[in-house]
């Protein structure tokens, strides 16, 4: 497990050197109107802030720089392009992030996160670092985004004594929902939230493993406050900074415990 270029989706992406031009595709969250999900439950469509097109499935598991608390501290790498924002005593574990080239398709470096899953004191750091900005009792719920976004997102939501809530793509809730597009290259994507999965005034976090371009990222945000929640932030562990996600979020705060710039 961990992130790289999918079949389904319609572009990969490819390491270049930090500083080039180009990376990434634009593209806006999709308007009112569309079709509903599958499988007959009834689906209502939002249109929200710009976005670009982030693949759960398909990009590469790489985080955005957030100052923690004055018990934390912020770490610029020195020998190369990547920031941490981590307990110090917890860098070791971005050691355990495995890079598999060209999987699954040549050209593609596959950032690969099931090593820091499997080890158990790394992955109660990596949950430990992903609540340390937010106090207890500032969260209601939790927000995990398909697939991966479910992994972090469950032990975070018990960490903070808050309710999980997942957001999926078309036709995989089996209640009420309401459904966000957002525009790819070549097409469209959506995802999907039960109707009274969240209620009015809610404290959401999002939580997914990687922020590449934001359109996942943006098209979450748009379903929560659509539902009338407020979104706290957005927690990732790997940001792909050269990718220009984090402004696909507008005014929500990013975190992220590494950033690839």
């Amino acid at each position: 497990m961990g992130a790289g270029a999918s079949p389904q989706r319609p572009w990969a992406w490819r390491w270049e050197p930090p500083g080039r031009e180009g990376h990434g595709r634009d593209g806006r969250l999709g308007s009112a109107g569309s079709a509903g999900s599958a499988g007959g439950s009834e689906t209502q469509e939002w249109g929200g802030p710009a976005a670009t097109e982030e693949g759960e499935e398909g990009t590469p598991a790489l985080g955005v720089g957030f100052q923690l608390p004055t018990t934390r501290c912020r770490v610029r790498e020195q020998s190369g392009p990547v920031r941490y924002t981590l307990s110090v005593s917890h860098r070791s574990f971005v050691d355990l992030i495995r890079d598999v080239p060209d999987f699954p398709k040549p050209g593609v470096m596959f950032k690969d996160i099931t090593p820091v899953l499997a080890d158990p004191q790394a992955f109660a750091e990596l949950v430990d670092d992903l609540c340390a900005p937010y106090p207890a009792g500032t969260i209601d719920k939790v927000a995990g985004i398909e697939a991966r976004g479910f992994i972090l997102a469950t032990p975070v939501a018990e960490q903070l004594r808050a309710g999980f809530v997942p957001i999926r793509k078309p036709g995989k809730l089996p209640a009420e929902v309401i459904r966000q597009t957002y525009e790819l290259e070549y097409g469209t994507d959506a995802l999907e939230i039960h109707r009274d999965g969240l209620n009015p005034g809610d404290r959401v976090l999002i939580v997914d493993d990687v922020l590449a371009t934001g359109g996942t990222a943006a098209a979450a945000i748009c379903l929560v406050q659509k539902l009338g929640a407020e979104v706290v932030g957005v927690a990732v562990f790997i940001e792909l900074g050269f990718l220009g996600g984090r402004a696909s979020l507008n005014d929500v705060g990013l975190h992220a415990l590494v950033t690839y710039d």
